[in-house]
């Protein structure tokens, strides 16, 4: 071997000796018989860096997985003994391998057994087991191959074939019929053997054991030998978790549902016996988490018997196995209350399905009604954060937990459906015992009881909730969001329940179209220190969004606080500098959000057109003003950050002002308003900014965005800035621009057709010439970024003349002189046929298609009727016989029938006919013959 290349296999080798190595490794991999030295270096134990051994395995297993069938017989047996012969060597050896070289060698016996067990080594177990007799070292490798051998039939998260799939059946049901019997016997040995001298090979006993009852008779396992040596290990410390993951796996077990009873009861009975269902007693938090994972099966494989069992109408045994469930149910509300949430969240599969499970009953018991409110309790009580819980930095203990309340959260949708009367009550008492006294309560309590408050307007059913509808009986939902916001509850100085305050205050806005005396209160909090000005910017931002919200849905009773509401939040419209040190209260995407809430204050006003145009206009002046002056700045500004600063400030300005336009609706457009002028201001102010020479990118960006506001709130008004605009955007640009600009375009044309004719026509070239500039620029072969840019620019280009042909200015094609339309066309032919992006070939069909519609007939451009038959007619069959055609592909597939409907379309304009069937006669033969002639049958 390559004394050198080997030295790259140190981790810490330099970079060229670890290029080198990876070299070297594919160079054995595709060498024919280099696998063979690595080979001799395993049986002869030539090298004793464990790098070198684990590469030479990796040689190995490259050879089996792919290369096995080339090999002759004799070197097939050549691996066999190989490795037959380095196991051997393990049981001599002073010092065991190292657990990665194990594992690696247990994948490479794995491979090799799928490859040969069914053909040429039906033994091999049995010479393994042959090897390794009772060998400590021995045992452990046996039983790593065990647990690959599994991986390679049964792991769910490996992807097979479906040639595959059909091979690992075979082969468990060869092994259920020649071995497996033989396999468990020597698990059995392992863990008698074991149990007490060596702890980590039992457990991995335990594991194999674990992982195989799912696909062998489960009676080798289930039996009393096997059961009480498992419940014997609960009461070893080191086994008991590894014994808990191996009883579950039995639980689990697929099984004719009587059966599968009384194997749960019995196992139950002697764990019971055992003292284990005495939870309270454990200390062992981690034992206890495996310990809840089992009873959760055990609850869960219950409640799936019982399913069954009422299915085919087994009326008595499923009343058997009801009471068998119902005697778990104390044990699981002992799991669920745990202090150690992840014991908890083990549990709740069973919850969630005991009560799925009494939603089915006609009648509930008295038992059965106490068993639901006391896990209501339980789920109350965990929903509550812990006292070390970190607010400021949140990390992955607290993701944890937000996820483990989303289950909780699933458990009381549950218990809502079972009994929302109870759910309710429950609800309410703990709401209200915990208002009564706020100021004395920790802050999880008073979170936690307003996060009940929030989550009953999911949980419960709408007949419950009632949403507010304003009966002459306050509801329960009702008197608690009356509490709410009269108990100045909004003052609790933690951040929790101030977020839970302002969130449930949102969800229940239609509590406030009832009782709009409280608005007031409400507009105060969102407005002072524990809303938008809060010391904790997390706070502020959700805030922003949260007071969007409840402005929008309550548009119709804000019109007495509009201008307080305006005043209050003029600091917060200000547009921050971009100066060192300055720290404004919101950022600017927060900022958005209360521009946003301005401008839908102002246009749902009652006030008279006059007046909102001046609002409007006092709101959008100081930005525009602003506006001018950061310009100035930006075009003398030497330093690049200054630059990139001024040039964010000035994109904001004008997202800031855009997004005061979202307040219009189609039925309160900006002229009912009187605002076309003030919004025309700001255009004329934002404009410029596209001739800047500086940060063109982010500059046009922001402007491009108001333009496509502006269509649609001052629609033609907006066309005389078009033209100065797209000039300003076509100069220096780059394939992103273009791929920008274009969907702006499309919007004009699609929107104003023929209004737009003349600056379409004027603009056409120039547009195109950039376009095909930008696509003809050189680039690396291996640049994968600028190969996805012109990708795209050519999509938006193809995208921009179906729009052009769409919208019925074929025209302005027709009228840019001959050989510009010949260049286009000729265009949009390569785009059909020569580029393997079926999303543009689609396009390409559907423009050509269109322009056939329009131009087919004797009233067509001249020389379009001979481009038809030398071009459209041969793209339409050139195309589908490119073997980038994929047809599994489903773009493709819609390419294919836009396609079909040009041919089509041809056919029904019949321009030369005769050449059409000329055409198809050529192709008959071929695949695509049979899907044109199906095309043209109904013709």
């Amino acid at each position: 071997m390559d004394e050198q290349a080997l030295l790259g296999l140190n981790p810490n080798a330099d970079l060229d000796f670890r290029q080198r190595a990876l070299a070297y490794f594919e160079q054995l991999k595709i060498s024919p018989d280099a696998w063979q030295v690595c080979a001799e270096a395993l049986a002869q134990r030539i090298y004793s860096d464990d790098h070198i051994k684990f590469f030479c395995f990796q040689v190995l297993e490259h050879q089996i997985k792919y290369k096995y069938s080339q090999l002759t017989e004799v070197q097939q047996q050549l691996i066999r003994e190989t490795l037959v012969t380095w196991l051997q060597a393990q049981m001599v050896n002073s010092q065991s391998e190292k657990t990665f070289i194990r594992n690696k060698a247990a994948q490479v016996f794995a491979l090799l057994f799928v490859t040969e067990y069914l053909t040429k080594w039906p033994k091999f177990f049995f010479d393994i087991l042959s090897v390794v007799g009772l060998n400590p070292r021995g045992m452990d490798l046996y039983l790593r191959i065990l647990m690959a051998v599994d991986a390679e039939l049964v792991d769910r998260d490996v992807v097979h074939t479906s040639e595959e799939a059909r091979r690992n059946t075979l082969l468990k049901d060869t092994m259920r019929e020649q071995c497996i019997p033989s396999l468990v016997e020597s698990w059995y040995q392992i863990l008698q053997t074991y149990q007490y001298t060596n702890s980590e090979l039992t457990c991995q006993c335990l594991e194999v054991v674990g992982a195989y009852v799912s696909w062998i008779d489960l009676s080798l396992i289930a039996n009393e030998r096997f059961i009480n040596m498992l419940l014997g290990h609960m009461s070893i410390e080191v086994l008991r978790e590894e014994a808990c993951d191996c009883l579950f796996e039995i639980v689990n077990k697929g099984m004719d549902p009587i059966d599968k009873t009384k194997l749960v009861e019995t196992l139950c009975q002697v764990l019971q016996s055992a003292g284990l269902f005495i939870v309270d007693q454990e200390e062992d938090v981690d034992f206890l988490a495996r310990f809840s994972k089992l009873i959760n099966g055990i609850g869960q494989a219950l409640i799936a018997s019982w399913s069954k069992l009422v299915k085919i109408g087994d009326l008595k045994n499923a009343q058997d196995t009801l009471q068998a469930i119902e005697a778990k149910v104390a044990l699981m509300l002992q799991l669920l209350i745990h202090e150690d949430d992840d014991i908890s969240s083990n549990i709740i599969g069973f919850c969630y399905d005991y009560l799925h499970l009494l939603k089915q009953l006609p009648v509930l018991s008295e038992q059965q009604k106490a068993n639901v409110e006391a896990i209501m309790l339980a789920v109350m009580k965990k929903l509550t954060y812990d006292e070390e819980y970190n607010f400021e930095n949140e990390g992955e203990d607290e993701a944890m937990f937000v996820e483990y309340r989303k289950q909780l959260k699933l458990l009381l949708d549950r218990l809502a459906q079972v009994s929302p009367e109870l759910l309710l009550v429950s609800v309410r008492r703990v709401f209200n015992t915990t208002l009564q006294n706020w100021q004395t309560k920790p802050f999880m309590e008073v979170e936690v009881a307003i996060r009940l408050l929030y989550m009953l307007a999911e949980a419960l059913p709408v007949s419950h909730s009632a949403h507010f509808t304003g009966d002459t009986k306050a509801s329960a939902l009702q008197d608690m969001m009356r509490t709410l916001v009269t108990s100045g509850i909004s003052t609790y100085q933690h951040t929790s329940v101030t977020l839970e305050f302002f969130e449930t205050v949102v969800r229940y806005e239609k509590f406030f179209s009832l009782e709009p005396q409280h608005i007031p209160n409400v507009l105060i909090a969102f407005l002072d220190h524990r809303g938008l000005r809060h010391t904790n910017p997390k706070v502020r931002s959700r805030i922003s969004y949260l007071f969007s919200r409840f402005v929008k849905s309550l548009n119709k009773q804000m019109n007495p606080f509009i201008e307080d509401v305006l005043n209050r939040i003029q600091d917060l419209l200000e547009l921050s500098p971009p100066e060192n040190g300055y720290q404004a209260l919101l950022t600017s995407d927060d900022q958005l959000f209360i521009y946003e809430t301005a401008g839908v204050l102002i246009v749902n006003s009652e006030y008279s057109t006059e007046r909102k145009q001046a609002l409007m206009r006092n709101l959008l002046t100081p930005l525009m003003e602003r506006f001018k002056v950061l310009l100035e700045k930006l075009v003398i500004a030497q330093d690049e950050d200054r630059q990139m600063a001024l040039a964010d400030c000035l994109n904001h300005a004008v997202g800031f002002a855009s997004r005061t336009s979202k307040a219009f609706s189609n039925k309160q457009t900006v002229k009912q308003c009187g605002c076309s002028e003030v919004y025309l201001d700001c255009l004329q102010t934002f404009l410029p900014a596209l001739s800047c020479p500086l940060q063109k990118e982010v500059l046009r960006s922001g402007v491009r965005t108001f333009l496509h506001r502006m269509i649609i709130c001052l629609e033609e008004e907006v066309l005389p800035f078009i033209p100065s605009a797209s000039e300003h955007m076509l100069k220096d640009c780059e394939a992103k621009d273009l791929q920008e600009f274009i969907p702006l375009i499309n919007q004009i044309t699609a929107k104003f057709k023929t209004q737009v004719s003349p600056f379409l026509q004027q603009m056409f070239m120039p547009l195109l010439h950039a376009i095909f500039e930008v696509l003809h620029q050189p680039a690396e072969d291996n640049d994968q970024s600028a190969a996805l840019e012109k990708q795209m620019l050519r999509r938006s280009y193809f995208a921009f003349l179906q729009t052009v042909t769409g919208s019925g200015m074929s025209e302005v094609i027709a009228n840019q002189g001959a050989e510009n339309v010949e260049r286009v066309l000729f265009t949009i032919i390569q785009g059909a046929v020569d580029y393997p992006d079926p999303i543009a070939q689609k396009t390409c069909f559907i423009i050509l298609s269109k322009l056939v519609e329009l131009w087919g007939g004797k009233d067509g451009p001249v020389g379009f009727a001979d481009f038809v038959y030398k071009h459209i007619v041969p793209a339409c069959f050139l195309a589908p016989l490119k073997q980038t055609f994929d047809l599994a592909d489903a773009q493709t597939v819609l390419a294919l029938s836009e396609c079909a409907v040009t041919l089509k379309t041809i056919h029904l304009k019949r321009v030369r006919i005769l050449k059409i069937i000329f055409y198809l006669k050529l192709v008959l033969l071929g695949n695509f013959g049979f899907f044109i002639l199906t095309v043209f049958s109904p013709c």
